[in-house]
């Protein structure tokens, strides 16, 4: 069935399909080199340099741009609404409580404070009030500001997003 020969070739086949793909390999490596290269001892930099936006030394403050209440007061009740289409289907704006409680009249209002909702334990001994700035904490990350709240929503990363369905919602005194 298999003979010398037969054996001979299939090792051979082999090592020439190795030796082509280690041609190939040792070809994109000098064809695509990223890093520097040294030419007769002397180091070569890359032609060009892409920005990565990367500052190293950015203070965070830098980063976090304005103040909250700078954002609500520029926000957008407009794009409030739109942003507040996320919460529809938990919350309504007409004093009716759904799967979440009504927030009409929410902006000032105690926490955990809408008659006849089934409010956890973490949110009924949360305390306090739904100031803008609270509400933007909890809208951020509910899970994350009070732990143990049935709401299960992600949360608005954006601070303008923020803002904006919190000016949307002060239009909802109570």
């Amino acid at each position: 069935m298999f003979d010398t020969m037969t054996v001979t070739k299939a090792g051979g086949a082999l090592c020439g399909s190795l030796l082509v793909f280690l041609l190939i390999k040792w070809a994109a490596d000098g064809l695509y080199h990223t890093g520097p290269v040294a030419h007769g001892g002397e180091e070569v930099a890359q032609a060009y340099v892409i920005d990565t936006g990367d500052t190293g030394g950015a203070t965070e403050a830098a980063q976090e741009g304005p103040d909250f209440a700078t954002l609500l007061a520029s926000a957008d009740p407009a794009a409030g609404e739109k942003v507040f289409n996320k919460c529809k289907a938990c919350h309504k704006l007409d004093g009716t409580n759904a799967t979440g409680p009504h927030l009409d009249g929410v902006v000032n209002r105690p926490i955990g404070s809408v008659e006849g909702f089934g409010y956890s334990d973490a949110m009924k001994n949360h305390g306090g009030t739904w100031d803008p700035e609270t509400l933007s904490h909890f809208l951020e990350n509910p899970k994350g500001y009070i732990p143990g709240t049935k709401m299960s929503f992600a949360g608005l990363k954006k601070p303008e997003d923020r803002a904006d369905v919190i000016a949307y919602l002060q239009q909802f005194g109570g």
